[in-house]
């Protein structure tokens, strides 16, 4: 196996979706609810009248997500992501975990953003990482700075400050095809996955697997009492070879995350060619 098909059988298939490897698959399970009326998409009532519109409570809940200034995680399929986002000075930091110390493979890598500049420290574990040659080039324990040209689209390596929501919530919640509200700040209904490629919140592998059940995934969501999203919860059914899994991202610290710290020069080298081939 050669770096690069390394890179498109683990990364392009999983890296950066809040399935981050939906295509392994993951845990089973359904959405919680409790007896409420339910809400059209359009926030037309069926049943005993529900205060406000609660499909554009949770469209206007991701509102402050566009600020860029929030904490956040993802996880599914036995992998996990989080970070936090800081508009005000341009830098973002995330750590990603996919596999375990069971897997053939596992991967972990920390990512720092500060414009202009991106650094990445991968970790490579498992018995496949140790037959290849090559990765002792990329587990270097250092943090190693990237080319901007050669990350550029990449959204495996590369940070977009216009499009700061790693999840792409707010093009989630316009696909909600009903909603109902369960409770003080509490959602349930059913939501269409299909644009969630776009978003950045499921690989495209795993929506065409769902086929017609991608438009009418259920969810949970949760605001917080400002009303901005605090937990948005997708409950993927089986489809094709892939399990039935819960993919889970939450949002926290709105306005108060703090600007990501540049790694220590001494901890810094030149990334390697390997590295752009791995993730390309």
């Amino acid at each position: 196996m050669t770096v690069r098909r390394l890179g498109a059988g683990l990364v392009a298939a999983a890296l950066f979706t809040p399935a981050l490897a939906a295509c392994a698959g993951g845990t089973t399970g359904t959405a919680g609810s409790t007896a409420s009326p339910t809400v059209s998409a359009s926030g037309a009532p069926s049943g005993a009248p529900v205060s406000g519109d609660a499909k554009q409570a949770l469209l206007d809940s991701t509102k402050e997500i566009s600020n860029g200034n929030f904490r956040f995680t993802l996880s599914g399929a036995g992998s996990t992501a989080e970070g936090q986002v800081h508009q005000p000075s341009q830098s973002a930091a995330m750590k990603f975990s996919i596999g375990g110390p069971s897997s053939d493979l596992a991967m972990k890598l920390d990512v720092i953003h500060a414009k202009p500049d991106s650094w990445v420290k991968l970790e490579l574990t498992g018995p496949t990482a140790d037959s290849l040659p090559a990765i002792k080039q990329l587990n270097l324990g250092k943090y190693q700075h990237l080319d901007q040209a050669r990350i550029k689209g990449n959204k495996n390596l590369g940070f977009d400050f216009e499009k700061v929501d790693p999840a792409g919530s707010a093009v989630l919640t316009q696909g909600i095809t009903e909603v109902r509200s369960t409770g003080t700040g509490t959602y349930a209904g059913t939501i269409d996955v299909t644009k969630a490629a776009e978003a950045g919140s499921l690989n495209a592998a795993t929506i065409a697997a769902l086929g017609t059940q991608a438009k009418t995934v259920p969810f949970t969501a949760k605001v917080d009492p400002q009303g901005r999203l605090s937990e948005l919860v997708l409950q993927l059914p089986a489809g094709g070879q892939t399990t039935a899994q819960e993919i889970k991202m939450t949002y926290s610290d709105y306005g108060a995350a703090t600007a990501a710290q540049k790694p220590p020069a001494d901890q810094v080298v030149e990334a390697p060619a390997e590295l752009y081939s791995l993730f390309n």
